[in-house]
């Protein structure tokens, strides 16, 4: 069976904390590990023990140990961020985003997308921390023609980890009436779930097992808003959206249908580096790719 046709996407096995190996997990299967991150905003260190509601949790250290200890046992991890890293501590007031682009740097995240947040300190702040930033941005929804980010920020990536052949591609949130003018100029804002459809129908045609969209546009709302529950029902190409910006914590990935009757699941970890999130999937012998596991990491 060709694998470019055939995603098989099943129903997730686990919702525990553990990140012990799967028993079921067979010799013929590879396995990879998706780790992602949402809204951390800044915060490198820890909440107060005092902190009523989070005492102790986070910390960018204590993430970066889980991350390494998860790499140390397995080969194919790919880390993933969906946006508003700025914004939230006085680090981001003294060093201008510089710090959480070198500690992400650090931790070896390879994409991220950008968020609301992340213009606050304009284009040109943005603009001037990115060579603190060795991994890369992506975002198919803003034209950044006519700006100092043009050609910059990627719409679209292709990677592989072992068997797997991963597309990932970033969409970013209405920039109008959340961020001023003057911080966010020139780029345009293309409309989300067209373009989506767009880089994901490529990337699939291009044979990627699965197609990952690292979304900033929110989870869900009372209104028609477009979010990431409003994106999967009206997508076709998407297997995995990992969400930001509405700051909420799911414990589990939600599976919704999609325009052609398939499930894909969205997932979203909280904010303030609270939460690592990981999903797991399986290449087996018969060129199969599924999900095979969720774990929810907490930072604490």
């Amino acid at each position: 069976m060709n694998r470019r046709d055939f995603i098989k996407k099943a129903g997730l096995i686990s919702a525990g904390l553990s990140i012990s190996p799967i028993t079921s997990w067979g010799k013929d299967k590879e396995r990879l590990v998706i780790l992602h991150t949402n809204d951390w905003h800044s915060h490198i260190d820890p909440f107060s023990v005092n902190h009523k509601k989070y005492p102790g949790m986070g910390g960018a250290s204590k993430r970066a140990s889980i991350i390494q200890k998860i790499r140390s046992k397995y080969k194919n991890v790919l880390l993933l961020d969906s946006g508003d890293i700025f914004q939230g501590t006085p680090y981001f007031n003294q060093y201008g985003g510089e710090l959480e682009f070198k500690l992400m740097s650090e931790m070896g995240y390879d994409f991220a997308t950008l968020g609301n947040h992340d213009f606050d300190g304009g284009i040109e702040g943005l603009y001037k921390q990115l060579p603190h930033a060795n991994f890369q941005f992506l975002c198919a929804n803003y034209n950044f023609k006519n700006t100092l980010l043009d050609g910059r920020i990627d719409p679209l990536t292709i990677i592989r980890k072992g068997k797997f052949k991963i597309g990932v591609f970033g969409i970013g949130i209405q920039l109008d009436g959340l961020v001023p003018k003057n911080l966010y100029g020139n780029i345009i804002y293309q409309d989300p779930i067209e373009k989506a459809n767009q880089i994901a129908k490529k990337l699939k045609s291009e044979g990627c097992h699965i197609v990952i969209c690292l979304s900033h546009l929110g989870y869900e709302y009372k209104s028609d808003k477009v979010s990431d529950i409003v994106l999967a029902k009206n997508s076709k190409h998407i297997d995995l959206i990992l969400g930001g910006h509405t700051h909420t914590f799911l414990e589990s990935p939600q599976k919704v249908m999609n325009q052609t009757q398939e499930n894909i699941f969205i997932n979203q970890t909280g904010w303030a580096g609270l939460n690592l999130g990981r999903i797991d999937y399986e290449y087996n012998s018969f060129d199969i790719v599924k999900m095979q596991n969720y774990s929810y990491e907490k930072i604490s």
